[in-house]
């Protein structure tokens, strides 16, 4: 069944669709095996891609990733494989879930078993190191994919409250607007609302940034500093965020949606962030490897992308001073308290 070709003859004639299709989610960290989950929920022959293969063995017998998810039960229909090819074989969705900074390296291998008119569904929220990309432009680079095939999920998904059907929204962001919709209506479940969105852009630095912010939100809850300050960074860090998005060429409503201000309130505000946790270890005064044990192992993906967001708005002629204030204490040893005088001495100006 050609699932877009479908749809887009539905809507034509204004139906809504609930469709199946083929699924496979590359990726079993805790979001990867979330959307492979609702995916399922909502009725898709979903296939999930681990690495390594005692994790897959896991799923596949226990119906559980104990690593990520413990106590989560998965569906039985879900699929676990360490075999790329199989996951790939026939998928017409394909939901890149593996950490920003590696998904170029693994596209190499995948990017010739994925169908030619598979829909990719990026996930990774970041920006990649050396080039700056957004991970929609490294889906296309490197794997040779047209963007028209190319959507992003973001939004205020933090993954345990998901696997535990708390109800949520998301948002599906495609070039191609039956794209998304086919998307959007293959992970829809009673628990899950997906929205569309055409603003790519928006999506993708909404998703990035938000992580730098959250840490430094972290690192001012682990001073002790009060809502006050977890509000100011809030407020200013979608502040940043928007006029980076702008720079380039995204939807400046699109930061007060799910993407934008959604995503930054539950990455910034909840235990459940990584980033956050990150940061307020941080700010307690423990070192990156002190906070990355408090982490699962794990470092924050705002560790990784505040440098190359950082890179990136300089290229763009945009000031990200709270962005700058997390690269400062991340990547060159500055001292916490000195970063928050540093913002707070900053010249006075009209908001």
């Amino acid at each position: 069944m050609d699932s877009v070709h479908a749809l887009r003859g539905l809507l034509d004639l204004g139906k809504e669709l609930r469709i199946v299709v083929n699924v496979a989610v590359m990726g079993a960290g805790s979001w990867g095996t979330t959307l492979a989950k609702v995916f399922a929920d909502a009725g898709n022959p979903v296939t999930l891609w681990a690495r390594r293969s005692e994790l897959a063995e896991a799923i596949q017998q226990r119906h559980e990733n104990a690593d990520y998810l413990p106590g989560i039960a998965l569906p039985q229909s879900l699929v676990a494989t360490t075999d790329a090819a199989e996951a790939l074989s026939g998928a017409e969705i394909v939901v890149c879930a593996v950490p920003s900074q590696t998904l170029r390296k693994n596209l190499a291998s995948w990017g010739t078993s994925i169908s030619p008119d598979a829909t990719v569904v990026s996930i990774s929220k970041g920006i990649e190191a050396d080039t700056h990309l957004r991970m929609s432009q490294v889906i296309a680079e490197s794997a040779d994919i047209p963007a028209e095939r190319i959507v992003v999920l973001s939004g205020p998904n933090l993954a345990k409250e998901i696997a535990q059907e708390h109800p949520a929204a998301t948002v599906i962001a495609g070039i191609d607007e039956a794209r998304a919709q086919m998307v959007q209506a293959a992970v829809s479940t009673d628990y899950l609302r997906p929205y569309t969105n055409t603003d790519v852009v928006g999506a993708e630095i909404g998703g990035a940034c938000k992580n730098v912010i959250a840490l430094a939100c972290g690192i001012a809850a682990g001073r002790g500093l009060g809502d006050n300050t977890l509000a100011t960074l809030i407020t200013r860090g979608l502040a940043e965020i928007s006029r980076l998005g702008e720079s380039l060429g995204a939807d400046p409503r699109t930061f007060a949606g799910l993407a934008g201000l959604g995503d930054l309130v539950a990455t910034c505000m909840s235990p459940l962030s990584r980033n956050r946790t990150f940061g307020e270890r941080l700010g307690r005064g423990g070192t990156l490897d002190e906070a990355k044990k408090a982490t699962n192992g794990q470092v924050a993906e705002g560790v990784i992308s505040s440098r190359s967001i950082y890179q990136l708005a300089q290229q763009q002629g945009v000031e990200m001073p709270i962005t700058r204030a997390v690269l400062a204490v991340c990547h060159e040893s500055v001292a916490v308290d000195e970063t928050v005088a540093m913002l707070m001495g900053r010249s006075k100006k009209s908001e």
